[in-house]
C-alpha cells in the first residue's frame, strides 16, 4: 500500500480563496509538492478545487480536507477530485471516497480508530493533532498497524521537527499553519514550501 505521490508532504491550504489558488498552488507544485488539500471549511471550496483539478491534476494529487459527509465525496468526485483528508474516522465517508477512486487519508488518533478507517478502505491513516500525541505516541501505534500503512504526522508539524516524525515511522506529513496561513503572501508560501521540501531532502537521505 504505497502513497501515490512521489513527496509524501501534503500541503493544507486552509483558508484560501478562489482567486489567491492559482498562484499557491502553482509555487506549490514548483517547490517539488504534488499532494494538495484545500479543506472545504476555506472559502467558496466549489470554486477552488475543481479549478485546481483542472488547472495541476496532471501534476499533483488535488482534492479536499475536512471532509464530514458522503455527500461531499459525492460533490468531489463530480469535479474528479482525487484525494480526500477527513479529521476523524467516518467509515460511511471513507467507504464512499475509495469507492470513487480517490485516495483517502483518514484522520485518526487511537488503534481502534486507526483499524476502523483500514478496514473501511482507507490507503493512508493522519494522527492528528500529531504535535500534540509526539512521536513516541506514533511510534507505538505504528508497532500494532500493518507495516505497509502511509501514517501521516498532521498538526504542528516544522521543518525543524519534520525528522522526529519521520524517524518515529510516519512516511510523511501534512502540513497547515506552519506552511500556509489564511490570506499570507505568494513570497511566503514560496519560503515556507522551500524549507519543508529542504528539511524533507535532509531527513531522508
Amino acid at each position: 500500500m504505497n502513497w501515490p505521490t512521489k513527496l509524501p508532504l501534503i500541503a493544507i491550504l486552509r483558508g484560501i480563496t478562489p482567486d489567491e489558488a492559482e498562484q499557491h498552488v502553482g509555487a506549490l507544485i514548483d517547490a517539488g509538492f504534488d499532494a494538495i488539500e484545500i479543506p472545504l471549511n476555506s472559502p467558496e471550496w466549489r470554486k477552488s478545487i475543481p479549478q485546481m483539478v483542472k488547472t495541476f491534476g496532471s501534476q499533483a494529487l488535488i482534492g479536499a480536507g475536512t471532509v464530514l459527509k458522503a455527500e461531499q465525496v459525492d460533490e468531489l468526485a463530480g469535479f474528479n477530485s482525487q484525494l480526500v483528508v477527513t479529521p476523524n474516522t467516518d467509515a460511511q465517508v471513507i467507504r464512499r471516497a475509495v469507492e470513487k477512486g480517490m485516495t483517502v487519508a483518514a484522520g485518526c488518533a487511537t488503534a481502534s480508530e486507526a483499524f476502523t478507517a483500514l478496514n473501511a478502505g482507507a490507503q493512508a491513516l493522519k494522527i492528528f493533532p500529531a504535535s500534540a500525541f509526539g512521536p513516541e505516541y506514533i511510534k507505538a501505534l505504528k508497532a500494532v498497524l500493518p507495516a505497509e500503512v502511509p501514517v501521516f504526522a498532521v498538526g504542528g508539524v516544522t521543518p525543524d521537527n519534520l525528522k522526529t516524525f519521520l524517524d518515529a515511522g510516519c512516511v510523511g506529513a501534512g502540513l497547515g499553519g506552519d506552511l500556509y496561513r489564511a490570506g499570507q503572501s505568494l513570497d511566503v508560501t514560496v519560503e515556507k514550501a522551500r524549507a519543508f521540501v529542504q528539511a524533507w531532502q535532509e531527513a531522508t537521505r
